[in-house]
């Protein structure tokens, strides 16, 4: 195996990234009929992994995916993988650690078995792409395009299927490109953006919208641990508009962003200004603690003329 470039595993073996291909008939491809998790590294050492590969665990179930592979093995890998790709990457880098699986190759025979497809990936963070936003903070907007009812699909379970999330994504960015979508449910309320969950803070309390109408994101869970630890208020409550515009602060949360402060929400500047403001502040610098490094530095490290 080569020392100097990366590696995946890869349906059972671990290969040099450069040599896997999907086939043209994986149901993933095909269908979106698979489920992924993604994690991040900090200094090159995994952040909840266990927590994630459990609910990618609870995704294949959902899914109806029998993987082949327990979820021990799949951490083991996992870490082989990121033990080998670590260190090929520049100063101040940190990585996405991805599992996928889908439910495997469509077989053109009527008997054809199917076995899982089983990928484990990484790569780079863009910390260049996303420093600013720790400057600045995220606007957020919300598109026409609404989120799909968990009556119809589930949004707890974490599948290829992103078209609805991208749809209201596409819907923003045409509006202006640097904006991140939160969508709305079909009543008016808050759900969620393409992998971040959102947060709103009023009086010093700490909001969130229900987790059976998101995909209730592990960093939110760090975050709303973070805030009892911290004895802050919280509530995960149904959030409108109204709330957004009248929040006196309001940040994201998502595996590489950890969490971040939202600025403005469809052009309404939240609260003061102020970003981060104090609650986000606090929370934040618990992150930072829990994860064992400074992650907003190292964001802004990649900030033109920094680092």
């Amino acid at each position: 195996m080569p020392d100097s470039e990366n590696i995946v595993y890869y349906n059972g073996a671990l290969r040099p990234e450069r040599e896997v291909g999907i086939s043209i008939r994986d149901r993933g491809f095909i269908y979106g009929d698979a489920v992924f998790d993604a994690t991040r590294t900090f200094n090159g050492q995994t952040f909840k992994l266990r927590e994630h590969v459990a609910r990618l665990y609870n995704s294949l179930r959902y899914l109806r995916i029998d993987p082949g592979i327990d979820p021990a093995e799949l951490e083991r890998r996992s870490l082989e993988v990121v033990n080998h790709n670590y260190p090929l990457l520049p100063p101040n880098q940190d990585l996405w650690v991805m599992q996928r699986i889908s439910r495997g190759v469509e077989s053109s025979e009527p008997d054809g078995e199917m076995c899982p497809t089983v990928l484990i990936e990484t790569h780079a963070i863009p910390f260049a792409r996303r420093a600013a936003l720790y400057r600045d903070g995220i606007k957020v907007a919300t598109p026409s395009v609404p989120r799909i009812p968990p009556r119809f699909l589930s949004p707890r379970a974490k599948t290829h299927n992103y078209l609805n999330l991208i749809m209201g994504e596409l819907e923003v960015q045409d509006t202006d490109p640097d904006a991140w979508a939160v969508l709305l449910d079909e009543a008016g309320n808050l759900t969620e953006g393409r992998g971040s969950n959102i947060f709103l803070v009023k009086d010093g309390v700490i909001a969130t919208p229900q987790g059976r109408f998101v995909l209730e994101g592990i960093t939110r869970s760090v975050a709303l641990d973070l805030a009892a630890g911290l004895n802050l208020p919280v509530a995960e409550k149904d959030l409108d508009l109204f709330d957004a515009y009248t929040a006196d602060e309001a940040f994201l949360t998502s595996t590489s962003l950890c969490i971040c402060p939202i600025a403005a929400v469809n052009g309404a500047t939240v609260g003061d200004g102020q970003v981060p403001g104090p609650v986000t502040r606090q929370l934040m610098a618990a992150f930072s603690d829990l994860a064992g490094m400074d992650y907003v530095s190292q964001y802004l490290a990649h900030l033109p003329g920094e680092g």
